[in-house]
Order: structure tokens, then C-alpha cells, then sequence
């Protein structure tokens, strides 16, 4: 086995027999590391050795290496000396899980969502050519981003931009959920042993009219055949922008992995026993769909990690994955919508980020019953920056005709599923990843708020499970203080339930989300008493983009926990 010290590795001077030792060194790293950490281990383990012939042909960091979506860059990773800090892989302080310029110089470009590698590769290459430099541009990207728009957008500016550039189609026939869509088929046609050489032959000409030269179909885990393929075609990068299609293993080199990729695309390290709300969403909707014919799930490439793979398998026919077109899938929802159905549409906070417009313009414009299921809201965690649900309340919340929940655990949860379906509006449900608790409570109206807990001295307004246990416990060691805290779960951050605001006679209030300072509950709970002589004080994240580490130890950093919370109303309930 290669010993990786931390050092760069001199792939050029070795020889074959070593990089197929590199290559399994590499592979046992990453599987090492992942199963303790967690992170993406089957995509990262299908790209070992094409990681280690693009770095064995081309000279990094002096030649630009983008990643589409970026988990599969592990590799890439412990060949550029940072295997010494491997073992910190998506720890707080520690290496990021996808690629990041703050970390080192051979991260060229920031990744974390699909579609973007062609465009960025355009934009370094153009930059290269106007400066007058030598060097090349290489995009890797996989099957699965093909289906997003960026992608197109970015061909039909080849020929205009004019800059040459590699790009190579990592084809592993799998995003997190299968790939689907008809440029999944197109490339499942290309690469499918065929007699048919004249018919795909002139199914290549698709590329060239973007101005891409096609070469294909190779074996991307062949350690040889890609570094002869791609010294080829570096020479050939001086005259043209080329097109590399090559088929991938996802889960190479461990069979379980090969074997299951969908379950081993991400691992999540050891945690406490909990009800996952993408569990309830699936069931909830599975049964709701028995008794309604109106209701329709839908999802950008995700349905597993949504749980909705139950929902798809009873109700084919109302069952709609568009692959990763987030903003598509929101046109979709507003169009079911306008014929009397019941669309959901279910998406992680960091994703719906791209349909923002279609959310605005196609969905609470019209006023329709689509039902947005936003999936790992708040603290995401460990894939850091990129991957973070901070921000929904904060864009949601400016969108008229929009009702925004937030439920307390996964019971209300199920409530306001059931509710929604006879709501008759664009209806936002976010939640996190986990419920560990549930709170109990009375009956769900819309618009109307709990109060969980009495207390005259201060009153803690918060949303969301993380949130509201968080409150309960600041409240109790209150208590222990001599102050008594009220606790108000805000399950519907918008609108206010203005009623509860006007009941609230304790002049300190405390506000508490797992959301972005700005624009979120807090804010808007300041402006509803920004002339009420109240002292108020808001727990929620900074002006600023929240590093991967645990959810528990982000909270924490950012002053949002139990100790803060009670020390400010020790100090200021009786002020």
C-alpha cells in the first residue's frame, strides 16, 4: 500500500503497478474515513482512478479542476496533501466534504449543487484566454446534473464564448436517485454496446452543434486507458473544446457498495435513535393519497432521501421525479395545481433555493394549493456551507399569498400534512432532518400559535423542534433562577398570529429559529413590536455562511443554545 503522509503525491514517476497501489490505498482511505465520519462514499469510490489520471496527465493547480455538485472529490482531495487532515473530513475546523478555495489553492471553484461545472469552466476559461495564459479547464460532471438546465444554458455558450475546455461525463447511471429523463436515455443509448455504430454515430452530432467535439464511450475505471485518453486529448484542448463520455462503477471496489448505491451514496455518522420527518412525510402522504385522488408527490431526483419511495412504488401514476430541475419541478406543482390537484412538492431548504422565482412567480402569484415540503431546514450540517437550510424563512417569508408552518416534533407534523390538503393556498411546511421529541398540544388552526409553557417574567417565542426543546430547557433552568418563562410554539411563522403577540403582556420577549438572522422570525417579530417599548432579544444565525460540522456544535458556536439563552433572561427578565 502507497503511504499518503500529507505529502503530494509523485503520481508522473510512478509506474503502473504503484498507481494500481495508489488507487487501492485511495479507496480504503475514503471508505475508512467515511464509515466513521460519515459523507459520500459510493460516487467518491467510482471516481478513484479517473481522480488519479486526470492529476497524473494534467498539472494542477496550475490547470483548473471543477467538480459538478463536488461530493466526489475525495480523491482529489488526499492527492493534493491534505490526506494528513483527512480524518477531519466534514468535521468542524476540520477539511470540507466538497471542494472550498479557503482550503487550498487546488480548489479552484466552490461547488455544492448540480448543474454548475460548465458554466464556471467557461467563465475560468474565458478569463485565461483574455489575459493571455496557458492553461487547462476541465469539468467533471456526472449523468445525473445532465437533466439540469444550467447545463444546456451553459452549451449554447460554447461557440459564443468561444474558450476551450474539457468537459467529462461522469456516467454512472445514478444521481441519489436513478437518473431519469431523456438525456439519462440519450446517454444510456451512446453507451450501450450496440450494432447500431451508424446510429450512434449520428446521435453524437447532438454535441457538436453546441461546438463540443464528442469522443466516447471509455471505461472510466480503467487506470490506463484514461491516462492514454486523456494525454491524447490534452493536446487536443489547444484547438477545441471536447466532450469526454466515460462510464463509471459507482461503489467500485466494494461490492456492498456496488451492489447498493443508492444506500451508499451518503453515510451519516453514529447518532441518537430518532423519527426521521422524511419518514412521516412518505407515510403521511401514502396514506392521504389512499383517500384523495388529487394527491400528487413530486421530487427533483431525490425521492429516497425524501421518503417518498413508498409513495412512487402504490401511486406510480401520481408520482412525478423530474431529476435535478428543481425550478422546473416547481412549474410542474403549479400547473397540476391549476387543474385541481394537490401537488407536493418535496425538497431539501438548499435546493428550493433555485426555484425561488418559479415559487414567486408561478406558484403565490396564482394563489395556488401547492404544498412546498422543505426537507433539512435549519443546521444541515456536515456538507457545510452550500448545503445549509439557514435561509428559507428569511426568502420565503417577503412572498405574498404564502403560509409558512413550522411544526414543533413530527406529530404536528402529520397534522399539518392532513390539514393542508384542504387548505386551498401555497402552503410552506419546514422541518429538519430529525425529531427526537414530541411536545403533545391541542388543535391545529392556521395562522394560530401555542403557548406551551406559562410564565410572567419573560416570554420565549420559538419555532421548529431544535428551537422549541431548547426554550423548554431554558425556561426550566429559568425557573430554578426564580423567573418564570412563557414558551410559545410559533408554528406558523407567517403569518404572525397577531392575537398571541397583542396577549403577550412580559416586556422581555426572546425569539429562537434555526434560520438566518435576517428576514426570519425574529425580524419580523421586532418590527410587530418596534413601537411597543418591549425588550427584545433574538437568538438565530449571523449575517454570514455557517461552516459544516455537527448540528449541535454549530448551534452552540453560534450562541444559540440553553447557557445563552438563560443567562440573558437571568439578566434582563427583571430589567
Amino acid at each position: 500500500m502507497i503511504d499518503l503522509n500529507g505529502q503530494i503525491p509523485d503520481l508522473k514517476g510512478m509506474s503502473a503497478e504503484e498507481l494500481g497501489d495508489l488507487c487501492d490505498t485511495l479507496r480504503s482511505k475514503i471508505v475508512d474515513t467515511v464509515m466513521r465520519n460519515g459523507g459520500h462514499l459510493s460516487s467518491n469510490l467510482g471516481m478513484v482512478e479517473l481522480t488519479v489520471a486526470l492529476h497524473y496527465v494534467f498539472d494542477f493547480p496550475k490547470d483548473k479542476l471543477i467538480f459538478d455538485v463536488g461530493h466526489q472529490c475525495y480523491t482529489h482531495k488526499l492527492l493534493t496533501g491534505r490526506a494528513d487532515r483527512f480524518s477531519t473530513l466534514r468535521k468542524l475546523g476540520g477539511i470540507s466534504g466538497f471542494p472550498k478555495r479557503e482550503e487550498s489553492v487546488y480548489d479552484c471553484y466552490n461547488t455544492g449543487h448540480a448543474g454548475t461545472s460548465i458554466s464556471a469552466a467557461l467563465g475560468i476559461a474565458k478569463a485565461r484566454d483574455i489575459k493571455g495564459e496557458d492553461f487547462s479547464v476541465i469539468a467533471v460532471i456526472g449523468d445525473g446534473s445532465f437533466n439540469n438546465g444550467l447545463v444546456y444554458e451553459a452549451f449554447n455558450s460554447v461557440s459564443q464564448i468561444n474558450s476551450n475546455i474539457l468537459i467529462i461525463i461522469n456516467d454512472n447511471h445514478m444521481s441519489i436517485s436513478p437518473t431519469v429523463g431523456s438525456m439519462h436515455e440519450y446517454l444510456e443509448e451512446l453507451s450501450a454496446e450496440s450494432e447500431q455504430r451508424a446510429k450512434r454515430k449520428r446521435h453524437e452530432t447532438i454535441f457538436e452543434r453546441f461546438g463540443l467535439s464528442y469522443d466516447g464511450v471509455y471505461d472510466g475505471n480503467d487506470l490506463g486507458c484514461m491516462i492514454q485518453k486523456l494525454t491524447a486529448i490534452k493536446a487536443e484542448l489547444k484547438k477545441r473544446p471536447i466532450i469526454l463520455h466515460v462510464v463509471t462503477k459507482k461503489g467500485k471496489g466494494y461490492l456492498y457498495c456496488e451492489e447498493n448505491p443508492q444506500e451508499t451514496h451518503g453515510i451519516s455518522a453514529g447518532q441518537a435513535v430518532s423519527t426521521e420527518y422524511s419518514a412521516v412525510l412518505g407515510n403521511t402522504l401514502t396514506r392521504m393519497a389512499e383517500e384523495d385522488g388529487r394527491i400528487v408527490a413530486v421530487t427533483a431526483a431525490m425521492t429516497p432521501s425524501l421518503g417518498l419511495s413508498q409513495f412512487f412504488e402504490r401511486y406510480p401514476e401520481r408520482s412525478i421525479d423530474v431529476g435535478i430541475c428543481e425550478s422546473h419541478a416547481a412549474v410542474v406543482c403549479a400547473g397540476l395545481a391549476t387543474e385541481g390537484m394537490r401537488p407536493y412538492y418535496a425538497v431539501y431548504s438548499t435546493f428550493l433555493q433555485r426555484a425561488f422565482d418559479e415559487v414567486v412567480v408561478d406558484i403565490c402569484s396564482q394563489d395556488l394549493p401547492v404544498t412546498l415540503c422543505i426537507d433539512r431546514a435549519g443546521i444541515s450540517g456536515s456538507d457545510g456551507e452550500t448545503h445549509q437550510g439557514e435561509f428559507d424563512l428569511s426568502f420565503l417569508s417577503l412572498i405574498p399569498n404564502l403560509t409558512i408552518a413550522v411544526p414543533k416534533d413530527t406529530d404536528e407534523f402529520c397534522r399539518m400534512l392532513r390539514a393542508s390538503a384542504s387548505f386551498g393556498h401555497p402552503l410552506a411546511i419546514r422541518y429538519p432532518k430529525d425529531g427526537f421529541e414530541t411536545f403533545g398540544g391541542g388543535d391545529l388552526q392556521f395562522g394560530r400559535w401555542e403557548k406551551l409553557r406559562e410564565g410572567g417574567d419573560c416570554a420565549i417565542i420559538a419555532c421548529g423542534e431544535r428551537m422549541i426543546s431548547l426554550a423548554l430547557e431554558a425556561a426550566r433552568r429559568a425557573a430554578e433562577s426564580g423567573i418564570e418563562c412563557a414558551v410559545v410554539n410559533a408554528r406558523f411563522v407567517k403569518p404572525l398570529d397577531r392575537d398571541m403577540l397583542d396577549s403577550l403582556g412580559q416586556r422581555c420577549v426572546v425569539t429562537m429559529e434555526d434560520n438566518a438572522l435576517i428576514g426570519g422570525l425574529g425580524s419580523m417579530v421586532d418590527g410587530y413590536y418596534s413601537l411597543s417599548g418591549k425588550l427584545i432579544k433574538n437568538f438565530a444565525y449571523p449575517d454570514e455562511f455557517i461552516p459544516h460540522g455537527s448540528v449541535g456544535e454549530l448551534i452552540k458556536k453560534y450562541g444559540i443554545s440553553v447557557d445563552a439563552v438563560c443567562r440573558y433572561i437571568i439578566a434582563n427578565a427583571h430589567r
